[in-house]
């Protein structure tokens, strides 16, 4: 499994924004900047982030950004999740994946689902405070 550019940057924008505080809006172009993100790139990442009621924005003079819960709500496998579409180690056990002709006699297929559950449960383990405490 290897977590896509998109995810590391949504964890990243989250991290920034719990060690905000959550009271204030922040910008779009101070979030891009502090963290090196393009704020093209950006843009995309928080409409994700935002439709999927992880955070609060406001558009125009005053607007940006902010969390709409505290960090500890927040679990690195639930944006992890969002941003990358799941978590899984194969494509033959990612959830709506097409039917495998071999998924009944298939030896490693038990494996490969406890280390799905296993990444499941390593990230959903972890919350946006316990990374600002790290």
């Amino acid at each position: 499994m290897i977590v896509s550019t998109k995810g590391r940057y949504a964890l990243r924008v989250m991290v920034c924004l719990a060690q905000r505080g959550g009271e204030e809006y922040i910008p779009l172009k101070e979030i891009a900047e502090s963290e090196e993100i393009s704020q093209k790139y950006l843009e995309s990442i928080m409409g994700v982030l935002s439709k999927a009621g992880f955070l609060d924005a406001v558009h125009g003079k005053g607007g940006g950004y902010r969390l709409n819960r505290k960090p500890e709500a927040y679990t690195i496998g639930s944006i992890l999740k969002l941003t990358e579409g799941g978590l899984t180690a194969v494509s033959c056990t990612t959830q709506g994946a097409a039917a495998c002709s071999r998924q009944q006699c298939c030896q490693a297929k038990p494996m490969w689902d406890r280390l799905d559950k296993m990444i499941d449960d390593f990230f959903e383990g972890i919350t946006l405070a316990d990374l600002l405490r790290e």
